[in-house]
C-alpha cells in the first residue's frame, strides 16, 4: 500500500499560496523550501532583494513556483503595496508565516528606547501590517493559516535579550488572538518557539566562551537546531493534517523548557 496520497492528503499544500517573511536565509529559507516541496506557490520576502532572489532560485531547482517581494515588513506602507500587487497578479496569500527578525544582545537598563523600539517595529509591528494586508483575504476566501515565528525567550529568558523575549512573548500572544478572533472564519493562527539553532542570527552565541558546553547541558538533544528541524513543523502547522491546531505555541527545542 503507498503513503503517497495519504501523505498529499494530509500534508499537501498543492494549490495553496503561501508568504514567508525573512526568509532569505536561516530558518525563513528552510521554511520556505519545506512549503514548495509540500506543493504551495511561495512569495519569498526579505529587505534585501538578492537574498529572497537566492531562495526563490533553490525553490524553483526544486520543482516551486516561487516569486520574490522584497520590503522591509516594519514599513507598512511597503507591505500593504505588496499585497496590492501580489492579489492583482493572483497570487493572494493563504498562509502566512511571520519569521522576519532582528536582534539586539544588551542590558536591559543600557538599551535606548529607539533601540527597543527598532527591535519592535520589526518583530511585532512587522507581523501586525502583515495580518492587518493578509488576513481579511484569507477571511473572505474561508480558509487562513498564520504561524508566528516565537522562541522559547518567549517561555524562558536569559540576560541580554529583554527586548527581543518582549517581542517574542508578544507573537505568541498575537497568534491566540488571531486564532480566537478569526477562527469561525477558517483561519487558524499558530507560533512556534524554536530553541537554539545554528544560523547567521545565532553568531555571537555561536562564538560565545563556553555557550557550547552550556547548550549541551541545557538541552536533552545535546544539540544545535539547524533549521530543517523547525520545517517541517511550519508545514505541519500550515497542511490539512494541522487544521485543528489553533491558538498554540509549539517550542521545538530539543527538550529544554522541558528540563528542570
Amino acid at each position: 500500500m503507498s503513503d503517497t496520497p495519504y501523505l498529499q492528503r494530509t500534508f499537501g499544500l498543492s494549490r495553496r499560496t503561501a508568504l514567508l517573511t525573512g526568509a532569505g536565509r536561516g530558518i525563513g529559507r528552510a521554511v520556505a523550501l519545506a512549503l514548495g516541496h509540500a506543493g504551495a506557490r511561495v512569495v519569498v520576502n526579505d529587505r534585501r532583494p538578492e537574498d529572497c532572489e537566492e531562495t526563490v532560485g533553490l525553490l524553483r531547482q526544486a520543482g516551486a513556483e516561487a516569486r520574490a517581494a522584497a520590503f522591509d515588513v516594519s514599513d507598512r506602507a511597503a507591505v500593504m503595496t505588496a499585497q496590492h500587487q501580489l492579489d492583482a497578479d493572483g497570487w493572494s496569500v493563504d498562509i502566512l508565516v511571520s519569521n522576519a527578525g532582528v536582534q539586539n544582545r544588551k542590558p536591559l537598563l543600557e538599551m535606548r528606547m529607539e533601540e527597543w523600539q527598532a527591535l519592535m517595529d520589526v518583530h511585532v509591528h512587522g507581523a501586525l501590517h502583515c495580518t492587518q494586508a493578509f488576513l481579511p483575504g484569507m477571511c473572505s476566501r474561508g480558509f487562513g493559516r498564520v504561524v508566528m515565528m516565537s522562541s522559547v525567550s518567549a517561555v524562558a529568558t536569559m540576560p541580554l535579550i529583554a527586548a527581543y523575549s518582549t517581542a517574542k512573548a508578544s507573537l505568541a500572544a498575537l497568534a491566540r488572538a488571531i486564532a480566537v478572533e478569526y477562527g469561525p472564519y477558517g483561519v487558524t493562527a499558530n507560533a512556534v518557539a524554536p530553541g537554539f539553532v545554528r544560523t547567521d542570527f545565532t553568531v555571537g552565541l555561536q562564538q560565545r566562551e563556553g555557550f557550547e558546553h552550556f547548550l549541551q547541558e541545557a538541552v536533552p538533544c545535546a544539540r544545535w537546531a539547524v533549521p530543517e528541524d523547525i520545517a517541517p513543523a511550519v508545514l505541519f502547522l500550515t497542511s490539512p493534517g494541522g487544521s485543528f491546531v489553533n491558538g498554540q505555541l509549539l517550542a521545538i527545542d530539543g527538550g529544554m523548557l522541558a528540563r528542570m
